[in-house]
């Protein structure tokens, strides 16, 4: 199964990032929400640096075009990893 099948089984309203499917993490749940698409902000980066893009470009394509597009009670939610700057390894 697909990870945005998976997710429309849970929550058909759910809006989706189809050329990203690779960065979904999940949903997210919050008390009196709906359930939203949780994607990885970081694959997504990666995503748009793939297709030409520099970090930079990605970074700003990212903040007005992805995470800057309100659709909704159903728009997607958007996770940044903490990393430990001491060694890189991710918590």
């Amino acid at each position: 199964m697909k990870p945005h099948d998976w997710l429309a089984d849970f929550e058909p309203d759910a809006q989706i990032l189809p050329e990203h499917e690779n960065a979904l993490v999940g949903m997210c749940v919050q008390f009196g929400r709906p359930p939203v698409a949780l994607y990885d902000y970081d694959v997504i980066i990666e995503n748009l640096k793939v297709v030409g893009m520099s970090y930079e470009e990605a970074v700003e394509f990212f903040d007005f075009n992805i995470s800057g597009a309100w659709l909704g009670d159903h728009t997607p939610a958007f996770v940044l990893s903490y990393t430990d700057e001491k060694d890189g390894s991710q918590v």
